[in-house]
């Protein structure tokens, strides 16, 4: 995996700050997942009060509901350049999210800082899973609940991925697919002993937003950073530009679940996650209540 403090680290970020800057992903992420965020809100079991992070962030999909119920929230993303969208939305909900340039492999945040830990949709791009994984858990509090929405490798979005993943540029070494977070048995494994109460259920979020398969690829190629730059990266070929417009649409053709003209849905599969941070000491009663005993925990 590339050190961030290099060089070769340090432009990687660069990369990746500017694909999710291309395109328009606060369209996406009203367009497409609105729903998402709440859920998440919901699972978390967010309440005023709080010390909520949300990590990759993109433009407030679960902060700005977190902040709708009296939570204090902190937006961290790799991308600045979403916040201004971000902010534009907490006005108009009336709700105030502090928004913090922050990498998911290296949250600037201490540790046992926050009662509720979550990202949707977005941490599981971050391409050191396990490093994503142990700062989650580092800057929560004992007790604290973990809660993200991610991808799964099965499902409409991960399959998206599969289609593109030929025609795109090749990872850095060591670099997860992002999909993998979708997987269970690689939750656990990332997590490992470190959470208790590991719960993990697929759901399904509908994209209903084009009129046609057509229309909807070229709605991801307009708006969504990932394909715009798989698109980039075969440019100077047209003969494969030709062939991904071939397998992008075949796979929205395969995958439409509408049968009524003028209309398309895609049943898009999540894996909803849900955990409580562990602590060597503590009684499950401790943690439940949000107040540990700390003074028996360092005996």
């Amino acid at each position: 995996m590339t050190d961030p403090t290099t060089d070769a680290g340090r432009a990687l970020k660069a990369k990746h700050r500017a694909l999710w800057a291309s395109g328009d992903y606060p369209a996406v992420a009203a367009d497409l997942i609105p729903e998402l965020g709440p859920r998440l809100v919901a699972a978390c079991g967010v309440r005023a009060g709080q010390r909520v992070l949300d990590v990759a962030a993109g433009t407030g999909n679960a902060a700005i509901p977190a902040a709708a119920l009296g939570a204090a929230v902190t937006a961290g993303d790799l991308t600045p350049e979403l916040f201004d969208a971000g902010r534009a939305l907490a006005a108009q909900r009336g709700v105030a999210v502090d928004w913090v340039e922050a990498d998911a492999e290296a949250l600037p945040f201490d540790d046992d800082e926050f009662d509720v830990v979550m990202s949707c949709v977005g941490a599981m791009f971050a391409p050191n899973h396990q490093a994503t994984a142990d700062e989650l858990v580092r800057v929560a509090r004992p007790g604290a609940t973990i809660g993200m929405i991610n991808w799964t490798p099965r499902g409409f979005i991960g399959m998206l991925f599969a289609t593109m993943k030929p025609y795109a540029a090749p990872p850095p070494p060591g670099a997860a697919p992002p999909p993998l977070w979708g997987n269970p048995e690689h939750v656990r494994e990332l997590f490992g002993d470190k959470v208790s109460d590991l719960q993990m259920r697929p759901e399904t979020v509908t994209m209903d937003r084009c009129p046609s398969p057509e229309e909807f690829r070229e709605y991801w190629k307009s708006n969504y950073g990932p394909t715009i730059a798989v698109y980039r990266n075969i440019t100077e070929t047209p003969e494969q530009v030709t062939a991904l417009d071939r397998d992008f649409l075949a796979l929205l053709r395969e995958w439409n679940r509408s049968d009524t003209p003028g209309r398309t849905e895609y049943p898009a599969e999540y894996l909803l996650i849900t955990a409580t941070k562990r602590a060597a000491g503590y009684s499950a009663r401790e943690l439940s209540s949000g107040r540990p005993d700390t003074r028996r925990a360092m005996m």
